[in-house]
């Protein structure tokens, strides 16, 4: 078995999937944007050839480096794990007839109103949405299905370019925002109060093999805007109860109506007064290290389980399923730079032996906007057996660390 892995060396964590693909005992290869020298020696001195692009998402330069790989060794799999790479990866893969993701299913993991058309196919419930061409188009499904209403790029990741509107005023503003006018189209879809997690697996010809379930604490969009609010993000340790029931049975669902077959999924969701509705997918892992928490809470390499079922289409790892784990980010007070932390010895003395690790910037380091994200500025990672444990734990966290900025 011979598989290529894009990009190995950016964003860092990649390495982990690298890794965990060396792991195997398969012959590895990889493109990148990078020299070899980016890469740690250990993991350089593994691979079996290297190959270096100007852009992995530049199509034929991705094609002709994995025909030179193929010369000293067939190609068996070609594999990515960032959201900008996978369309690359599958039209590659079709053009050179290599097994995987096809550039349909990537597709309509990226097309919002195709992949919500689809799904509504398989039988899942989503929120009301369309493609909007034209701000008459978007005028006309707001009358349809009144405010408020979302808009977002076709092909955005999380909360990124997404526009909460509330009234007519608002959906012009956002309509120019996005572009409209000049010609982009969008999603639109109703807004959907309740609570909002993301359920993620590793499937394996088409059959979820191992399964996560996590919880936003806000909700994206809110958490995304708010500089005061230190957002959560934590993984259950209860997922095999029948509370995680129906999540279960819709990510199956949504995986078998997009023809997603071997490969990592991340799938968002909200449950609310309407219901549990499916809201969007991706055929790749979650970002901000949550395979990280997802790896600490079950006490398991998922890296390596990812990698097996690449090469072996089996994955012979189990989650032990003993902890709850979570990141909670913490804001600066301010943009600027940051200044000191207040607080952050206390949590040390009431909660060291919880906390997994923590990325304090020191003094002087230049803050990142609340936009940013998760990891944007200052975060803690913690776990513990009982979940409800956990969220009173990071609770106190947020409460207790402020990051000052100057």
């Amino acid at each position: 078995m011979h598989v290529v892995f894009i990009e190995p060396a950016f964003p860092k964590n990649q390495r982990e999937f690298l890794r965990g693909l060396l792991s195997t005992g398969a012959r590895i290869s990889a493109i990148s944007e990078r020299p070899p020298e980016a890469l740690p020696s250990e993991l350089r001195e593994g691979l079996f050839q290297f190959e270096r692009v100007r852009s992995v998402v530049d199509e034929h330069a991705m094609a002709e480096a994995v025909k030179r790989l193929s010369q000293k060794a067939r190609v068996d799999r070609l594999e990515a794990t960032v959201e900008a790479h996978v369309m690359a990866a599958a039209h590659v893969r079709e053009q050179l007839k290599i097994y995987g993701t096809t550039s349909k299913t990537a597709w309509l993991c990226r097309d919002k109103p195709a992949m919500k058309e689809a799904a509504r196919k398989g039988g899942v419930a989503c929120a009301a949405s369309a493609r909007v061409e034209t701000v008459a188009d978007a005028e006309a499904f707001a009358k349809k299905n009144g405010y408020p209403l979302i808009l977002k790029p076709l092909d955005g990741a999380g909360a990124s370019g997404t526009t909460k509107v509330t009234d007519d005023a608002g959906l012009k503003a956002a309509c120019e925002t996005l572009k409209v006018a000049q010609g982009r189209t969008v999603a639109i879809e109703e807004f959907l109060e309740g609570h909002e997690g993301f359920y993620d697996t590793l499937s394996v010809c088409g059959k979820v093999v191992l399964d996560f379930a996590c919880h936003y604490y806000p909700n994206v969009l809110e958490a995304m805007r708010t500089r005061w609010i230190s957002p959560q993000i934590v993984c259950s340790n209860r997922v095999d109860t029948d509370a995680y029931k129906d999540v279960r049975k819709m990510g199956q669902q949504v995986i078998d109506a997009l023809g997603i077959w071997t490969s990592p999924t991340h799938m968002e969701w909200f449950a609310g007064a309407k219901g549990l509705r499916f809201s969007e997918i991706g055929c790749r892992p979650p970002g901000v290290g949550v395979w990280d928490l997802y790896c600490a809470a079950n006490e398991f390499d998922l890296y390596a389980a990812w990698a097996h079922a690449i090469v072996h289409e089996k994955v012979p790892f189990k989650p032990s399923r003993k902890y709850s784990a979570g990141m909670i980010a913490l804001r600066p007070d301010r943009d600027g730079t940051i200044s000191h932390y207040d607080g952050w010895e206390q949590i040390q003395q009431r909660f060291g032996q919880w906390i997994l690790d923590s990325h304090l910037p020191p003094a002087g380091t230049p803050t990142q906007g609340v936009e940013g994200g998760y990891m944007a500025n200052a975060y803690v990672r913690m776990r513990h057996p009982d979940f409800d444990t956990l969220r009173s734990m990071m609770n106190t966290v947020g409460e207790t660390v402020k990051v000052k900025a100057r």
